[in-house]
């Protein structure tokens, strides 16, 4: 919408039209009536919002002139996809397809099970380090620096989402379940901005896009 470029509909973020004629993200493309696509970070779209750019291509998008764009859209796609990617750790925890708990986690990356490796921001330094290097024992990846991803979510919350106890480390043992929830993780992040929230080394599970969330790279 702003860019005027073509992206894959999963890497873009929809927006919706309230009744009222408040745009609102529609993150999951599932709010009926027209949408309007974004492929652009945070910082990008409230540069757009404050100039007026963004209210005239949602005009031209929704084809109607009673369009309200909210102070805080930004912050509320930003909270809309991080809620996204909760939901999608809770699915897969419920389908069986991640562990948590340090000693099972290290179990399964010493045999070359996990497939993507997940830290709370208030995990432990030398608990992060001892499963990384699990991690890369089971993978093959010794000396390769690959570690886990710290994500900019606290235990209590991953224990909420997951609806279980004490959720320090999350370890997705399902290829397709890591697929799905890098893509989740990915497009907060993207959003976000490639310099800010996450932080750790390629968490690249496989079959999905390497996802380069190490600050400063």
């Amino acid at each position: 919408m702003l860019t005027r470029e073509a992206g894959a509909r999963g890497d873009l973020i929809r927006l919706a039209l309230s009744p009222d004629g408040e745009v609102a993200p529609d993150v999951r493309a599932r709010a009926p009536g027209r949408g309007a696509w974004i492929g652009v970070d945070r910082s990008a779209l409230e540069a757009a919002q404050a100039k007026g750019r963004l209210k005239g291509a949602l005009v031209r998008a929704f084809k109607t002139g009673e369009v309200r764009v909210p102070e805080d859209l930004g912050a509320r796609i930003e909270a809309a996809l991080r809620q996204t990617m909760l939901d999608r750790l809770g699915l897969e925890a419920r389908a069986g397809n991640l562990l948590t708990g340090s000693e099972k986690i290290e179990t399964a990356a010493r045999r070359g099970t996990v497939q993507l490796l997940l830290h709370a921001e208030d995990a432990g330094e030398e608990g992060n380090r001892k499963l990384d290097q699990a991690w890369r024992v089971g993978s093959d990846a010794e000396g390769s620096g690959r570690r886990g991803l710290v994500l900019p979510v606290g235990r209590a919350i991953l224990s909420l989402a997951l609806g279980r106890e004490n959720v320090v480390h999350i370890a997705l043992v399902d290829r397709a379940a890591a697929a799905r929830v890098s893509h989740a993780i990915e497009r907060w992040h993207a959003f976000i901005g490639r310099d800010a929230g996450l932080s750790a080394a390629s968490a690249k599970a496989p079959g999905a896009p390497v996802m380069d969330v190490g600050k400063g790279n």
